[in-house]
């Protein structure tokens, strides 16, 4: 395969992804070299970077260095007297019939035909994990896959924007904590007159936007420091010397491969390093006299914690703790459920919800198996994952994904079950034989008999399926139930995604304000996705949309209970209310955003599918 640019009339041979997998009109993706300054290759997603290779140093981009060596023979890049650059690649010992491509999503895939299996298989993918998107940690933050959270500022910065950081929403970047000397010196500070020192990180992916000279490694030390605006320097032998001047963007830590960078930090950072070193020289010295107190005050602070730690036990709402015997349930180690995982690979995502991110798996003996890792990102915790052990040990039915097992090890808290091999929407999935599996009940909650309602100060879910008295007040009951069923009767409907909906900055309406709008105008059936029309089932679509903006009703009491709902479905109750204004009908304008026009109905790409089965 050979992607080109030529300098002269700036024309480019790139690759483009399908708009989806069925739709090979031009989607949103393209891959291509960028030869400005020193060549990179990217994949753009509407034109911005999505994902970056590094610098080219002459056998490879230093960046993709990992994958370029285990599937390929290197790349090529060259520049011809008709200045026009074009990079090239060869396969590992030919490697028989195989394709590379730009998927819909964004992923560059190498395909080779497994004659044994008369299929293809996977054995390149550019996007290897969540710090392979460009810019995850923000400027000046560094993205390292194996550690938790992913992102970290490097050393002498610190978060811009700690509430957002600490939610884990990286976007806007680590500030430096302590000026440079040009900065001291301009603001007459104390120390301004002392020289800064550089700070070296290994194996990393360098930042975006460098600046390249022909240099030695030493005047290429020399250069940034006597450079006010310089920040950060490399150096490599097959690419010279690299500087920055801006902030460092797309910044990514290996554990093998990369390139060593040199960040410039105010001394006081270092100066302060070694104060902590001589205070804590110090501490020890003084412990070591008072052995006999340390270990009495530590004897009684262990106690203090086993104290306040079963307590913390007695006081989950669920008491879930008590209730499940962990002892009873089959435990997996971490490192068995990465080998099963490749460890945790992009390329086994199976979804992504508010508990954390699922992943498939293959155990030793060959069994496939679905491992749900929560995300210290999320809002759910411990509550959360015993609540699921509790809800799924205790219930058994064949419509419930089979729990097999789980890890707790360390901060991890990991859920393995029985993998579906049709997945579907968000919580339900379906066996080989398309019976539905229900699955996700981390949020779960199992009332008494005399229970109906209960309030809670943790509101979490996933948001355009809460109904508004949860997610504004955390008053929860039976019709909270109702409402997501109707936004999901909805979804069915019409094919498309309440979230989608609610993503798409072009539309003022929601799903639920889009149907409510056209049932106002008496176009309710336009809502209907074309794939499932038909003339001979117009009622039955008119009673389930009907069914639906009935469960989406504003007001818990307006909404119908789940017995009668079966009723309306069936055709049991004819005669069906009107339904009511329903809740969450328009979406938050950012202060940039236009509305449609009036009038003007519009739908949205973000497509459900529905799997329809005939009999033999």
């Amino acid at each position: 395969m050979k992607l080109s640019e030529n300098l002269r009339t700036n024309q480019k041979v790139q690759l483009t992804s399908w708009k989806s997998p069925s739709d090979p009109s031009t989607g949103r993706f393209s891959a291509g070299v960028n030869t400005q300054n020193i060549p990179q290759g990217f994949i753009w997603k509407d034109g911005h970077p999505y994902w970056r290779t590094g610098p080219w140093n002459g056998q490879f981009f230093t960046g993709a260095h990992g994958w370029v060596l285990d599937y390929h023979r290197g790349y090529t890049l060259v520049y011809d007297k008709e200045e026009i650059v074009y990079s090239t690649f060869a396969y590992v010992n030919g490697l028989g019939l195989s394709k590379q491509f730009l998927d819909s999503q964004g992923n560059i895939k190498q395909l080779l035909w497994d004659d044994g299996k008369e299929d293809s298989e996977v054995v390149g993918f550019a996007l290897a994990n969540e710090c392979d998107f460009y810019g995850t940690c923000g400027a000046f933050g560094s993205c390292y896959a194996l550690s938790s959270p992913i992102c970290s500022c490097l050393k002498g910065f610190e978060p811009k924007i700690v509430e957002e950081w600490n939610r884990g929403n990286w976007m806007s970047g680590c500030v430096r904590r302590t000026p440079l000397q040009c900065e001291r010196v301009n603001n007459r500070s104390e120390g301004g007159g002392k020289a800064d020192w550089f700070l070296k990180l290994e194996m990393i992916k360098v930042p975006d936007f460098a600046e390249w000279s022909y240099r030695t490694k030493d005047d290429c030390r020399k250069q940034c420091l006597e450079n006010c605006s310089c920040v950060a320097y490399a150096y490599d032998t097959g690419i010279g010397c690299m500087s920055w001047s801006g902030n460092l963007i797309d910044l990514q830590k290996f554990s093998t491969g990369g390139l060593d960078i040199y960040i410039r930090l105010s001394y006081l950072e270092f100066e302060n390093e070694r104060n902590l070193k001589v205070i804590f020289t110090i501490t020890v010295i003084i412990g070591a006299m008072a052995i006999p107190s340390t270990a009495y005050f530590f004897w009684r602070w262990m106690t203090k914690k086993r104290a306040r730690k079963n307590r913390s036990r007695e006081s989950l709402p669920s008491k879930n703790l008590n209730n499940v015997k962990l002892h009873e349930l089959p435990t997996f180690s971490l490192e068995e459920l990465a080998i099963a995982t490749n460890n945790f690979h992009v390329a086994n995502m199976l979804g992504r919800g508010g508990f954390g991110t699922v992943y498939k798996g293959k155990l030793h003996d060959g069994q496939e198996i679905a491992v749900k890792k929560l995300s210290r990102s999320s809002g759910q915790g411990l509550e959360e994952f015993m609540n699921e052990v509790f809800v799924i040990s205790k219930l058994q039915h064949r419509n419930l994904v089979r729990l097999l097992g789980c890890c707790i090890e360390g901060e991890e808290n990991m859920l393995v079950y029985e993998y579906m091999s049709n997945k579907s929407l968000d919580a339900i999935v379906f066996d080989e034989e398309l019976n539905a599996k229900i699955s996700d009940f981390g949020i779960a909650r199992i009332f008494t008999g005399s229970e109906n309602q209960a309030n809670t100060k943790r509101v979490i879910g996933t948001y355009g399926y809460m109904s508004p008295e949860y997610a504004m007040h955390g008053f929860f009951s039976e019709k909270s139930d109702v409402f997501s069923f109707g936004v999901l009767l909805l979804e069915i409907v019409s094919g498309r995604k309440t979230t989608c909906f609610y993503d798409d900055q072009q539309y003022y309406l929601s799903l639920v304000g889009f149907a409510w709008k056209l049932w106002n105008n008496d176009n309710i059936m336009a809502l209907v996705d074309p794939t499932i029309w038909d003339p001979c089932f117009q009622m039955e679509m008119l009673r389930c949309i009907h069914v639906g903006l009935l469960c989406v009703q504003e007001l818990a009491r307006d909404r119908p209970t789940m017995s009668t709902i079966i009723s309306m479905l069936n055709s049991e109750i004819l005669d069906l209310p009107t339904p009511k204004q329903p809740a969450f009908t328009e979406r938050q304008f950012a202060s940039n955003e236009e509305p449609a026009q009036l009038g003007e109905i519009k739908s949205s790409s973000c497509n459900v599918t529905i799997t329809t089965v005939y009999a033999r």
